[in-house]
């Protein structure tokens, strides 16, 4: 649905860390860094990129942003265990089953270190 997403970092080299272990965590590969600075991450068929903002000023986190990554539980769990041992922070309930609208979705939540609210999903059908 989407072509890519961007967050913006004041630490490129902390930003490496955590996303190359929770990306590899998730079956990915790490990211890659580009003569901007910018660190690509390529993942079923979509791109995730993290750079310093372009307008030189502080980078921030959105309040009231989730960047949402689909996994399954075994991944999104790994994905949880790997970020917050490279600086990530666990945020909301522990990983695992939520009910709700008639939904029924397995999801891990974590704060990167620039504190973007990022969240592992799985859809759980029956």
């Amino acid at each position: 649905m989407y072509s890519h997403m961007m967050v913006g970092s004041n630490d490129i080299a902390r930003s490496k860390k955590f996303y190359d272990a929770t990306f590899v965590a998730m079956g990915g590969k790490p990211g890659m860094q580009d003569p901007k600075g910018r660190l690509i991450y390529m993942h079923n068929g979509s791109l995730f990129l993290v750079t310093p903002p372009i307008d030189g000023k502080p980078a921030t986190h959105g309040n009231g942003s989730t960047i949402g990554f689909a996994m399954t539980p075994e991944l999104a769990d790994a994905w949880h265990k790997a970020g917050v041992e490279n600086g990530g922070e666990a945020i909301e309930d522990a990983p695992g089953i939520r009910e709700g609208n008639g939904m029924k979705m397995y999801l891990a939540y974590l704060r990167d270190p620039d504190g973007n609210k990022l969240c592992a999903l799985h859809r759980v059908t029956d």
